[in-house]
């Protein structure tokens, strides 16, 4: 009945080991701590966390076969951006109170993702097929809504008089939370129902991606995927710590954490996105890589911001100037790179270049 091999022994495995992890620390009392104790407790953290986000997002690969582009990449999307909610609330609201970690691994999501991402998987495709080709409808409609979001979180704020900022009042911050969460349910719609062909790569057949499937397979993802997206939501105030440690030792700006924090929520997806574009379907690549930033922003800040009020915890958004300048070199670039719906390796190296420029001032701002 199934067209699939069978279920990697690691799609169990790590959420099993990660639930017996958070069971056995709780119960023991075990944390982390800056000796050899601590470190082998952060590195066997640091695995069972990445082989969990790895199952997760495995899992929702399986189902996404069984309902077809772009309900696919869409459920995967989600799947990530619940691991990140949950490690950036349970980071920003911990012991330690990070109010700017939001506003740094949202930023970092899209920096990496439209420039990273991007670059590596235009390129990617570029060096193999030369050309490549993705909706400019599709493009058109991310780049909007993602414009609007970024500008309205990450950039008033700066400019708003009710509260100095960067910060927003409690009022304005629940508008922009409404706002965001309304813009991103109108896209999933236009997405997966009212233009959906808007959203699939032209060698692609709408309707043909899910492949043969058994129930008991289905249900077994089901269940596995709940399991691993529990366990890192578990464990993330445990890797809160080794992050904060890490942060301190190497003597990096706060911004680190959420770049730290950002890379490994894309990595799994990235790999997707990547394998995507190196089998020339580089609009899967691209839903994967622009949804993922809409869903950022458009699930995140709203979260984040019941968390910070419910709590009484200040959310700071608005970023610094020089962040701005590179928001805004992304939107404009991004906008020339899918303007055609071609692309080619220059397109991929300037994306790269950027991102480069990115990460260069997070040291050396």
């Amino acid at each position: 009945m199934s067209a699939h091999g069978p279920m990697p022994r690691s799609a169990w495995i790590f959420p099993a080991l990660a639930v017996l992890f958070f069971a056995g620390a709780t119960a023991l009392g075990v944390t982390f701590t800056p000796s050899a104790a601590g470190s082998a407790f952060a590195a066997a953290l640091l695995v069972i966390l990445f082989g969990t986000v790895f199952a997760a997002v495995h899992h929702a690969e399986v189902i996404a076969e069984r309902v077809g582009e772009p309900y696919g990449t869409l459920l995967l999307t989600l799947a990530v951006t619940v691991i990140e909610v949950a490690l950036i609330a349970t980071i920003m609201l911990g012991d330690k109170p990070v109010p700017t970690l939001a506003r740094d691994t949202v930023f970092a999501v899209v920096m990496i993702v439209c420039n990273g991402l991007v670059g590596i998987c235009i390129l990617a495709g570029g060096l193999r097929y030369r050309e490549q080709d993705v909706q400019v409808a599709g493009s058109n409609l991310y780049l909007s809504v993602l414009i609007v979001m970024g500008t309205i979180t990450l950039i008033m704020p700066n400019y708003t008089l009710t509260t100095p900022g960067p910060v927003y009042s409690a009022v304005q911050l629940g508008f922009v939370s409404v706002v965001t969460l309304l813009l991103y349910a109108v896209f999933l719609y236009t997405q997966t129902v009212r233009h959906r062909g808007y959203f699939v790569g032209s060698e692609h057949d709408p309707g043909a991606d899910g492949r043969p499937l058994s129930n008991a397979m289905l249900g077994l993802s089901i269940t596995l995927l709940l399991v691993s997206l529990l366990a890192v939501v578990l464990l993330a105030k445990k890797f809160s710590l080794v992050v904060d440690f890490a942060t301190a030792r190497i003597g990096a700006p706060p911004a680190f954490a959420g770049v730290l924090v950002a890379l490994l929520i894309l990595l799994p997806e990235s790999v997707a996105a990547l394998a995507a574009a190196r089998k020339n379907d580089l609009q899967k690549s691209m839903n994967l890589a622009l949804g993922s930033s809409l869903a950022t922003i458009g699930l995140t800040i709203p979260a984040v911001a019941v968390a910070a009020y419910a709590l009484d915890k200040q959310l700071v958004l608005g970023l610094d100037p020089q962040s701005m300048v590179l928001l805004g070199l992304t939107f404009i670039l991004s906008m020339l790179t899918f303007g055609t719906g071609r692309t080619n390796i220059l397109f991929g190296l300037v994306h790269v270049v950027v991102f480069a420029v990115f990460v260069f001032l997070v040291f050396v701002p």
